[in-house]
């Protein structure tokens, strides 16, 4: 009974830190790849679309035309 308790106590989360931080790593490593991928998903989604054409008033232009 006392041994199986034991076993018991070395599986809980709280109290093995050694199994524990290595969950955890596993958690960040993985959180930190969907994070990563998501971003890059985001970014391939809204890519260049061109340049858009621009109305420029006649009078604001390099040289610019007067009536």
């Amino acid at each position: 009974m006392a041994n199986q308790q034991q076993q018991h106590l070395d599986k809980e989360f709280g109290r093995n830190w050694v199994s524990s931080s290595r969950f955890l790593f596993y958690i960040q490593l993985v959180a930190l790849a969907a994070f990563v991928f998501g971003c890059s998903v985001n970014l391939y989604k809204s890519t260049y679309q061109g340049k858009p054409k621009v109305e420029v008033q006649e009078s604001s232009q390099y040289t610019p035309k007067y009536k």
